[in-house]
């Protein structure tokens, strides 16, 4: 089971490089439905002016569409930094099942850093987690990318 984490969460880092070539942070997130990918998405607040532009919200979007449904029931979401609070909402309103995530965010994360979101015993829904898969290789992304924007 942890290699088919890994394999998706490769995935999900490659949507994070597409980001940082655009300049933005490096963060990604894939929405998979049994063993197809569903939804991609990555950051592009900077791109387009859109504080909502999130990777999971991008992915959630694309799945959604791709579903004909807000529910993504049966999916799982791998992005590669622990969702903030308005992505951690938009899981829990799309109702994804299990969410899968690389690092840990010590500023923002509400899947169990800050306070946990997708576990809230007073949602109506709640969301299993698994943390930390790939974790070096999804934290170095942003420790890279934030070294190069201090050299500039």
């Amino acid at each position: 089971m942890s290699d088919q984490h890994e394999y998706w969460m490769r995935e999900a880092i490659a949507q994070a490089k597409q980001a940082e070539q655009l300049g933005e942070v490096p963060i990604g997130a894939v929405i998979v439905l049994g063993e197809e990918v569903i939804g991609r998405g990555y950051n592009l607040r900077e791109t387009t002016m859109d504080a909502t532009a999130h990777a999971e919200m991008v992915a959630i979007r694309e799945a959604s569409q791709q579903l004909n449904s807000w529910r993504l029931l049966d999916c799982k979401l791998y992005v590669t930094l622990e969702p903030c609070p308005m992505c951690a909402g938009a899981i829990v309103q799309s109702r994804i099942p299990q969410v899968i995530y690389g690092t840990t965010d010590p500023k923002a994360g509400c899947a169990g850093t800050l306070m946990n979101l997708l576990q809230e015993p007073r949602f109506n829904h709640r969301t299993e987690l698994i943390t930390g898969v790939l974790q070096e290789e999804c934290s170095m992304l942003l420790t890279e990318f934030f070294r190069g924007l201090r050299r500039r």
